[in-house]
């Protein structure tokens, strides 16, 4: 993980975390393990370090836009900690995610906040006092634990976290499996979409736009985003719009509300 880039501004603790997960060997192994089981055994696309950078990414870039519309994080409202607090929960749900594929993707979410949870302690200590630091754990186990379908976050901070997993859907993350030879529904519609975008919003707070350059890419949203989506209890707080590139321009296929 050490090409892991984050705009941390001013918030010197996710700034000290980011570099610990940077520099931290464990991480990294079980990342690219991850990919083993995803990728060679299963030919899944990419649930390894590049997935997680980008989840981690627009997770931050969401919380962001959220808190600049007077969306209060979990962590903040039950706690009274700070908005720090909020990215360093999910930044590093993001990052621990699907480490869980490095042992089996059946039940991977859990599995995940089984291996997570010495890593997360370490990543930790020392940067915030030991009450806070054991709060910022469980907050980010439960991130960790509801992002797949099955499950529904009961924080801000884990329903951004699984939106943000979703979106995770440009063509590139489509490329290894393609490229070996699993040629489906889920690698050809990821190879669709051109672009996510993530704005701030009119009359919800994040407005979403994916760019597509064939129509199959609508499957990526019907089959994959929606169903995440429906489970995150933060649905109401994004308006997407799904886009066919034609020409110079773009021409809208649907809207979702949810």
């Amino acid at each position: 993980m050490k090409n892991f880039s984050l705009p941390c501004q001013k918030n010197e603790k996710l700034s000290q975390v980011a570099e610990r997960i940077r520099n931290d060997e464990e991480i990294d192994l079980l990342l690219r393990m991850s990919n083993v089981t995803a990728i060679d055994r299963l030919g899944f696309n990419d649930h390894g370090p590049t997935h997680v950078k980008i989840v981690a990414n627009s997770s931050l870039q969401i919380l962001r836009i959220l808190i600049k519309k007077g969306i209060i994080p979990s962590v903040v409202q039950n706690y009274k900690m700070d908005n720090d607090a909020a990215e360093v929960i999910i930044v590093t749900a993001s990052i621990l995610h699907d480490i869980g594929h490095a042992i089996q993707r059946e039940g991977h979410e859990l599995l995940s906040t089984i291996i997570a949870g010495p890593i997360i302690k370490r990543l930790l200590e020392g940067i915030y006092l030991e009450d806070k630091a054991e709060i910022l754990r469980y907050e980010i186990l439960h991130a960790i634990y509801c992002h797949e379908d099955n499950h529904t976050p009961l924080t801000i901070e884990g329903g951004v976290m699984k939106v943000a997993d979703a979106l995770d859907m440009e063509k590139g993350r489509a490329r290894i499996p393609y490229e070996i030879g699993s040629v489906n529904i889920h690698s050809l519609s990821a190879l669709a979409i051109d672009k996510v975008q993530i704005q701030p919003g009119k009359d919800r707070p994040i407005q979403i736009i994916i760019d597509m350059t064939n129509p199959a890419g609508i499957f990526q949203v019907d089959e994959l985003l929606k169903g995440k989506m429906q489970t995150s209890n933060v649905e109401k707080l994004f308006n997407i719009q799904a886009r066919l590139k034609e020409g110079g321009g773009y021409k809208v296929l649907k809207d979702f509300k949810f």
